[in-house]
């Protein structure tokens, strides 16, 4: 029986209680970073804006209630049902079911990129990027830095969560370059259900090595949402470019 992908059993009600912490104040706070970058006084403002890999909307949520217009896409039918009032539409990041040049700006929250076995698949998310984002328009990439992941990397933590045991188990695979999470759920009344999350760690210079070959340009590098700069021990690696008119 063929294995089916991390990506498509975890990110359900479990995941959502999990990560109930990553909430609309921290999509706040997100995109006020954007905003700051990226709207400019002087020009018009963006006619489309895509939430890539959106998860339940909080993204998307904000930006349109700062009256931009965007439009979430997400492969879990199950966060997509969390907010059915918001403009969002299933899709795999490596097809995306939006014509060339739709988007004056495309952004990836929240480490959604590096999920696929196969480094080819992982580089096709980045080639549809630049297909649906217009010559000129801006991206955003915010993934984890990986140097710092894998040293200061919890090999193991549990905790009780909603009435629920949950055992979290962390490695780093030096033979596929993946960080890897097993989280493990026990309650009282149901079966244990084991989940992973696995993700490519990339280095920066790679990413920006392939943002570059997919045909976008990296503009600036920081390590965090206050707009810290990059280095090696910040705890994320933001990337903000543009794709060459």
């Amino acid at each position: 029986m063929p294995r089916v992908a991390w990506y498509k059993e975890w990110f359900g009600e479990d995941y959502l209680e999990l990560y109930a912490h990553r909430d609309h104040r921290e999509a706040a706070s997100h995109v006020d970073f954007v905003t700051r970058l990226f709207l400019d006084p002087s020009a018009a403002p963006p006619r489309a804006v895509l939430d890539l890999a959106c998860g339940a909307g909080r993204h998307t949520d904000e930006l349109r209630q700062r009256g931009l217009p965007a439009v979430g896409a997400d492969l879990s039918l199950t966060l997509l049902a969390e907010r059915p009032e918001l403009p969002r539409v299933g899709a795999d990041m490596r097809q995306l079911p939006f014509a060339d040049r739709t988007f004056d700006w495309v952004l990836n929250f929240f480490t959604s990129f590096g999920y696929f076995e196969h480094e080819r698949e992982n580089f096709e998310v980045l080639e549809e990027i630049v297909r649906v984002l217009r010559p000129g328009g801006r991206f955003l990439i915010d993934f984890l830095n990986s140097d710092h992941v894998r040293e200061t990397l919890k090999p193991r933590e549990s905790f009780v969560k909603d009435g629920r045991s949950v055992a979290i188990e962390r490695w780093y695979d030096a033979t596929t370059r993946r960080i890897n999470k097993r989280i493990r759920i026990a309650a009282a009344a149901e079966a244990p259900k084991t989940f992973l999350e696995s993700v490519r760690a990339y280095s920066a210079e790679e990413v920006v090595i392939g943002l570059r070959w997919a045909g976008l340009e990296v503009d600036r590098r920081f390590g965090g949402f206050r707009g810290e700069p990059y280095d090696h021990d910040s705890e994320r690696l933001i990337l903000v470019g543009h794709r060459p008119r």
